[in-house]
């Protein structure tokens, strides 16, 4: 274990209820190369700043909320994009499973490579990695690059090869109205998801604007300005079509 590999952490919540099974101490981890157009966190883009604590630190400092861990709880990290400190977190989540510590990882999937010398990389942090949650912004692909800047072909890879490689995944979908609610878009995120052998949840994100002064504070052109909320009716559209209901959730231990 080296001590010389340090995260860039953005920020941490110690007892997060969303981001996997249970209670979670999250962390939050600096740099993301998507620039979704909804993105709640652009302040987590840069690569730059944050404070820097090499794994150890951080477990450290999670380790004292154990008592909370009920119910399958843990250790989340999340970001901006946490593979982009890939062997960072390989490292925290190596200590924590020597502590018997439940470890999930929230990713966009967006650095994922199907070469040999990154799966090596991957497989050893995937190894170690209880569950992992998979946001999957837009099934189109062209979509996709117009609502993040990049394509999803790698992240389409990804969840398929979490499912061929046995790991447990919650996949998340962001609704955006009139941006990711296309009828045969959810239709071919639905039959996706079915594919795979390994999801445990699939969920729907309502699309919210409580980043939005982030973007003004930063100076960068928020695009989705006209766009409201979805209300009760077009989120439960989305749950049928998706047939999120399906998906009977993570087991509690």
């Amino acid at each position: 274990m080296s001590e010389s590999i340090k995260g860039r952490i953005h920020q941490v919540e110690s007892f997060g209820s969303v981001d996997g099974p249970g209670v979670r101490y999250i962390v939050f981890l600096k740099g993301c190369h998507m620039r979704c157009r909804y993105c709640h966190n652009p302040e987590t883009w840069k690569e730059e700043g944050g404070t820097l604590e090499t794994a150890q630190e951080v477990f450290d400092k999670a380790y004292r909320y154990r008592n909370y861990w009920k119910n399958g709880g843990g250790i989340t990290v999340s970001g901006g994009e946490a593979l982009l400190q890939m062997e960072f977190v390989t490292e925290l989540f190596e200590i924590a499973k020597k502590n018997g510590v439940h470890t999930t990882l929230d990713t966009s999937g967006n650095p994922f490579k199907m070469e040999p010398e990154y799966l090596e990389k991957f497989d050893r942090l995937m190894a170690v990695t209880d569950l992992f949650l998979l946001d999957i912004k837009e099934i189109n692909d062209e979509k996709h690059k117009d609502l993040t800047g990049w394509t999803n072909k790698n992240i389409l890879d990804l969840a398929k090869y979490l499912s061929d490689h046995d790991k447990d995944m919650w996949i998340r979908n962001v609704l955006v109205p009139g941006v990711t609610d296309a009828q045969e878009d959810l239709e071919q995120l639905r039959d996706f998801v079915a594919s795979l052998k390994t999801v445990k949840r699939f969920e729907v994100l309502p699309y919210h604007t409580l980043g939005v002064f982030k973007w003004e504070e930063l100076g960068i052109p928020y695009t989705l300005s006209d766009v409201m909320p979805p209300d009760k009716e077009q989120i439960a559209r989305a749950n049928d079509i998706l047939r999120t209901a399906e998906y009977t959730g993570y087991l509690e231990k």
